[in-house]
């Protein structure tokens, strides 16, 4: 028996979007009486992070705080239309769509600032803390919280935005097939560190290294947890996770959640992430999207630092110790057969 370490890695490059009727988000949004902007989206958090992008996004543009960026993804009923949380799509139309809304926004609540300070809008700015002021003052200035009651109650402005954001369709060319199906694309490289018992074919993942280029990281911490959350999602299909192990057949398949195997805590390997930015000329600050391709270079990954290990190359998935075992046995055979020479 020996314990066989082998190390292999895969690339990956994945699409922001897609190039269906447009593809397009919208975003609306409003301020308070207290001076909160609401943000109304009809875009799904299934757990990306997309209602703290937003609002990071609305909150950069409006030169306001966080704290005062509520967002309210309601729902399809009542909510903006939205195409949908798929396409790793996310941060890149929901984002642009929020970035232009709270714009439309800032002009209005800077006009009313310029009417309660007495100054013109163009010589204003917001400093980041709640407060517009006159450029180059700090006396001649009022709180966003003041801003907004005088707005709602003294001049009846409605401190307000819309936005959507709608890729141009692409048609292919008919002589060439060229076209533009999406609005940039991400990249990313993982290399896995495997050890594979030869005895009973068993797999472990070591360690995983992983870079991501995103364009422009707009939350490095939740980019990270993505990465490598994603990554998890990787190993569990590349080792674990099948409904019909004997397709067609329906033997062994688990019969119920109980049964269905994925990674525990320890079958989670060591992470190293990296993040790398190029920002993206489209994207909202120069993001792009990054949900869906983390779950993919792990896999080509594992099987590569497999082969690596024990000379066996596994193309389907999972990569059971039954599987291994079977190309373990194939390639002594051939080695005997090429021993044994002509007969």
């Amino acid at each position: 028996m020996a314990m066989l370490r082998g190390r292999g890695y895969a690339s990956v490059n994945y699409p922001t979007g897609m190039n269906l009727g447009g593809d397009p988000s919208q975003a609306l949004i409003h301020a308070t009486t207290t001076g909160t902007f609401v943000i109304s989206l009809s875009s799904v958090d299934l757990g990306q992070g997309i209602k703290t992008i937003t609002a990071q996004c609305a909150a950069e543009t409006l030169g306001l705080p966080i704290e005062n960026v509520l967002v309210d993804t309601a729902d399809t009923d009542t909510g903006p239309h939205c195409m949908g949380t798929f396409a790793s799509r996310g941060t890149h139309r929901v984002g642009n769509a929020v970035i232009m809304a709270a714009a439309e926004a800032r002009g209005v609540m800077l006009e009313v600032a310029a009417e309660e300070l007495e100054v013109d809008a163009g010589d204003l700015e917001t400093d980041g803390t709640g407060y517009i002021r006159l450029k180059g003052s700090k006396e001649k200035s009022i709180h966003i919280t003041d801003l907004a009651l005088a707005a709602h109650f003294k001049h009846g402005r409605t401190i307000s935005g819309r936005g959507i954001f709608l890729k141009e369709p692409s048609a292919p060319v008919p002589e060439t097939g060229e076209m533009d199906p999406d609005s940039c694309q991400a990249h990313a490289c993982t290399a896995a560190v495997v050890e594979v018992d030869d005895e009973t074919g068993v797999v472990e993942v070591l360690e995983l290294y992983n870079a991501y280029e995103i364009g422009r990281a707009l939350n490095p911490a939740m980019a990270t947890q993505q990465v490598e959350g994603g990554a998890w999602m990787g190993l569990s299909h590349a080792l674990f996770e099948t409904v019909e192990p004997y397709y067609p057949s329906r033997d062994h398949g688990p019969r119920d959640f109980g049964e269905y195997l994925m990674p525990g805590p320890a079958d989670i390997p060591v992470q190293h992430s990296l993040i790398l930015e190029r920002p993206a000329a489209s994207g909202p600050y120069g993001a792009k999207g990054i949900g869906e391709m983390t779950a993919n270079a792990p896999i080509p990954a594992i099987a590569n630092a497999i082969f690596d290990a024990c000379g066996v190359r596994l193309e389907a998935m999972p990569f059971t110790p039954e599987r291994v075992l079977r190309g373990l046995d194939a390639l002594r055979a051939d080695t005997a057969t090429q021993d044994a020479g002509p007969a």
